[in-house]
């Protein structure tokens, strides 16, 4: 028999930031991959994830390069760098995670997704900017749960666990996890696939194997790494960002903040219906 194929897509999260073992990334999926199979049979691990990366980038490069792979499982996170952009937009989001996940559907390849946290949240943002970070979040989440049932693919709801109020699950950025969070994502994706008879393998253990980032390594990476991150999203999102704080203060000012969280539910039904009806054209 051939080894398991197991390719790994999406951004920074699955790249595996926040968990280093010497000079690179380890992170959660290659944690899960280690235990796919029993340790006498072989696995074959890609991944292409890349930081930064957008559904855009999951659907014009890295879906292409994993489906030469002819993998048995891959893994789709992506989206949260999308709704840090000014360029955001949930309906073209839903069309390329939908044509993401059917490529692999149709090649009989089990697609593993999962909602995330909302960014805002994780920083700690004030109310009126983190809020419409959450709900940009909150709609990208409604479209992969509701196209991962679609397309049959495991889904991991990691949105609002209680994991993400542990600090110690999270590295110095506040963004990614850290080793400890790295290995919880990989257990329950393990779990998931263990049910389904796919992961035969050990468990990853939850302990860790370095300590957890102190808190001189959490504002060293304020004053590096960070101010770099900063910077280039505020040229970016930052103008936007602070236009739809001014309308959550209106809104909260009016006390129709409801408002906002309706045209954004109605925004997200429409790219759904608007996939459903292309689908029944197709089939006809």
């Amino acid at each position: 028999m051939r080894a398991l194929r197991f390719v790994a897509l999406g951004d920074s999260l699955t790249e595996g930031v926040g968990d280093p073992v010497g000079d690179r990334w380890r992170g959660w999926a290659a944690l899960l991959a280690r235990g796919l199979a029993p340790m006498d049979a072989a696995v074959e691990f890609t991944n292409l994830a890349v930081s930064g990366a957008q559904t855009r980038d999951v659907l014009e490069r890295q879906t292409k390069a994993a489906l030469a792979l002819r993998p048995d499982v891959v893994s789709v996170l992506i989206g949260v760098n999308d709704t840090l952009r000014c360029t955001f937009d949930i309906h073209t989001v839903a069309e390329r995670l939908d044509t993401v996940y059917a490529a692999f559907r149709a090649r009989d390849t089990l697609v593993m997704t999962a909602c995330l946290p909302d960014p805002g949240s994780m920083l700690g943002l004030p109310g009126a900017l983190a809020r419409p970070l959450a709900r940009r979040q909150r709609a990208v989440n409604t479209v992969v749960h509701a196209l991962s049932e679609r397309h049959g693919a495991l889904h991991l709801h990691a949105a609002e666990e209680d994991w993400l109020t542990d600090r110690a699950m999270w590295s110095a950025d506040r963004l990614h996890p850290g080793e400890r969070g790295h290995r919880q994502l990989a257990l329950r994706f393990h779990a998931l696939l263990a049910e389904r008879g796919i992961a035969t393998g050990a468990a990853p253990s939850a302990d860790p194997e370095f300590p957890v980032p102190s808190r001189s390594a959490s504002l060293w990476w304020l004053a590096t790494a960070g101010t770099g991150w900063v910077a280039r999203r505020c040229t970016d999102l930052l103008p936007q960002l602070l236009t739809l704080a001014a309308s959550e203060v209106r809104h909260r000012a009016r006390g129709t903040s409801a408002r906002l969280d309706l045209s954004a539910a109605h925004a997200v039904s429409a790219a759904l219906a608007a996939l459903s009806v292309a689908e029944q054209a197709d089939a006809a």
